[in-house]
Parts: C-alpha cells; structure tokens; sequence
C-alpha cells in the first residue's frame, strides 16, 4: 500500500527536486550502505525520476528491479560480524523513507515562504500494527522552521524532532489552513 500525500502538487515536486539538488551540491544526499555498486550509480536519476514523475511506490519498484540493492550485509552480533541477507523490504523502506522525508522538506518550505498554513502530523500509509509513540503524534502542528532544519541536518537517520518517526512508521504531515 502506498502514501496518500495529501499535498503532493507541482509546486511541491519543485521543492522537492530543490532540496534534492541543494544536498547533492553540499554532498549530503543519503545513500543508503545497502545500496550495490549499481545501485549507488542509478540511485540519484531513479529519485529525481520518481519525485517528477511517479511516487516513492515507483522509486521502490526501480530499486528492485534494476538491482540496486545489494543481496547481503554485514550485521554485528554478540559473536562478531555476521554476513545476513537484506530484507526483502529493504527497496520500500529506503524509497518510503527517502521520498516522505524530502516531500516534508517541501511543505515546510511552502508554509514558511508562503507565511501562512501550519503543518500536520497524519497518517499517510495504514500500517498493520502502529506504533504506540507514533499514533500520540498524530493530529500535532509542528514547527516549519524547526522541521526543516532537523530534516536537513539529520540526514538518513533518525531526527531530533522525531518526524518522521522512524522507518514503516506511515506518518507524514499536511498543510492546514
């Protein structure tokens, strides 16, 4: 199942695609230690296509099918570094994530230059079974200002604020006016 982006628009894939560029040229694009040697090449063209064009389910099908994840990974353990296979998720993950992270950089961008509106935490993807922590944050007005800086220095980890709450966790925001 796919994001209900609920202001998914032209303006916002804009932003989107600015923010994109703007880490790029500051060499702080995430990428992803799952990526292959071929994934690390078409990583950034399969992105921007998907934020043009498609939706973070496209950019997820992509990095399946033209194998831009590796099949294996090495995972610490109490008995040292074991070589485990990548989850077969591991492309919806890294896609949901990436997508859902630049396209709440855009909405803040367009609350704070537009200086009206206010961002929403909700629920953009039905989840099996929520987070506790994650269902408490739904229906909160976040900050624009703080949001953006966060999503911008925290990059492919978890952020300070929390938004988006970690992987699979289907929250997003939205503007309100």
């Amino acid at each position: 199942m796919s994001f209900k982006f609920e202001n998914l628009e032209s303006k916002t894939r804009r932003l989107m695609l600015e923010e994109v560029e703007m880490d790029l040229a500051n060499k702080k694009l995430y990428l992803s230690p799952r990526l292959s040697e071929i994934g690390k090449k078409q990583y950034c063209l399969l992105f921007k296509n998907a934020i043009q064009e498609n939706n973070e389910t496209a950019f997820a099908n992509n990095l399946r099918t033209q194998n831009c994840l590796n099949p294996t990974e090495p995972r610490k353990t109490n008995q040292g570094v074991k070589i485990v296979s990548v989850p077969v998720t591991a492309n919806e993950t890294l896609a949901e994530g990436e997508f859902n992270r630049f396209y709440i950089r855009a909405l803040c961008r367009m609350v704070i230059e537009d200086k009206r509106g206010s961002l929403e935490i909700y629920r953009a993807k039905q989840v099996l079974t929520p987070r506790l922590e994650s269902q408490m944050m739904i229906g909160k007005i976040v900050n624009p200002e703080k949001l953006l800086n966060d999503l911008r220095t925290n990059i492919g980890v978890d952020t300070v604020l929390g938004l988006p709450p970690g992987p699979n966790s289907g929250l997003s925001v939205r503007i309100k006016s």
